[in-house]
């Protein structure tokens, strides 16, 4: 087998979450609230489900009511294992 052949390198597809801010009042950090719409098992009806993400902000840049986009990344603190990639809307003021 020769050196030049290479064998390609499959990459592992990263999750993305679109939420809002809810809080930035912690150090390079921000609270995104995800929210789902699911459909009730029994009854039918469309619910929204909703989960907090702490994500890893450096700049400090991002502040509450924005939408951005988070990405799963790796642990940086006990609660954080997600980080900012793109700010989706600005928050109206």
């Amino acid at each position: 087998m020769t050196d030049t052949q290479t064998t390609p390198v499959k990459e592992k597809r990263q999750r993305a979450l679109r939420g809002r801010v809810v809080s930035n009042k912690m150090d390079k950090t921000v609270l995104v609230q995800v929210d789902r719409r699911v459909k009730h098992p029994l009854y039918g009806k469309i619910i929204i489900r909703s989960r907090k993400y702490q994500a890893h902000d450096e700049e400090n840049q991002y502040n509450e009511g924005d939408i951005v986009e988070i990405a799963e990344g790796r642990p940086i603190s006990r609660n954080k294992s997600w980080h900012v990639v793109r700010l989706v809307t600005p928050a109206r003021i």
